[in-house]
Order: C-alpha cells, then structure tokens, then sequence
C-alpha cells in the first residue's frame, strides 16, 4: 500500500519553547511545539517554529497525535510555496517500545499552483520513525494493488 516517497520532515524540538502538559483522571494531554526541515522531490524548504503536535492519552492507553503545521520553501518549479500539514496518528501505549515507530494520515493544503493538484488528493500516509538525527515523518502516496 505504500508507494512513492512524497516528503521526508526531519522534526526538531527546542529548549526556548518546551512542551507544556496536563494528567487527569480520564488521561493526559501533551502539546511538543517544534520546527525542522523537509525534503523532497516535489519540495525543499523548512517548518516553520509554530508546529504543535498535541497527544491526547484517553483512560484505555491509546494516544492520538495531532500534528499541525506550516512549510515554507520551494516546490518543485523552484518557486516559493507553502505546504500546511494535518497529520494524524495513534499509538498504543503498551505496545513494544523498541523498533516502535508511528502511522499517520496526513492531509496537506498548498498555495503551489505545480503542487496543488497532487497534494489535495488526500492519497497519503505518513510514517515517524526516530533515525540517527532525530525523528523523521516520511510521507508516502497510496498506492492500490490490482484487481
């Protein structure tokens, strides 16, 4: 199912603006603001520092991930764009923590006139996995097998 590499986010989280949480009897609320740097075929550029991903613990273990944020750089035309990121996820808590990664279904909006077309067909997928240099979302389009 998962076919052509779309993007690859390398995430970076800074010290200046920390993560800010809450516990409560039905769970825990997390909110990691963070920035980085994407790479891509179809575009280059970096994440703007006003990403969040919250993480919302419900009272069974599981963990939904929202992630929300800007690109700014170039697509694939060499002209500026932008790129916002919808990206959603979730993780069992008491899943095995080593070799663990994350899926994501992303949604993606551009001002690219080149970009738009593809990337607002929502037939994507994400991965995290954490790498020598940090955490990396790779996104993928869809691809269906044959009938």
């Amino acid at each position: 199912m998962k076919g052509k590499h779309v993007l690859d986010v390398h995430v970076t989280f800074g010290e200046e603006r920390p993560a800010v949480q809450l516990t409560s009897e039905n769970g825990a609320v997390l909110m990691i603001p963070f920035a980085g740097t994407v790479k891509g075929e179809i575009f280059n550029g970096i994440v703007e520092p006003c990403g969040v991903d919250t993480q919302v613990l419900n009272a069974a273990g599981i963990r939904h991930m929202s992630a929300r944020y800007m690109l700014t750089g170039k697509d694939c035309e060499g002209k500026d764009a932008h790129i916002y990121v919808e990206n959603n996820g979730w993780f069992d808590e008491n899943a095995p923590k080593e070799g663990f990664g994350f899926s994501t279904v992303p949604t993606f909006m551009t001002d690219s006139a080149a970009l738009a077309p593809y990337l607002h067909r929502n037939q994507f997928i994400g991965e995290g996995v954490g790498e020598e240099d940090g955490l990396h979302i790779h996104f993928y389009e869809i691809t269906h097998g044959e009938d």
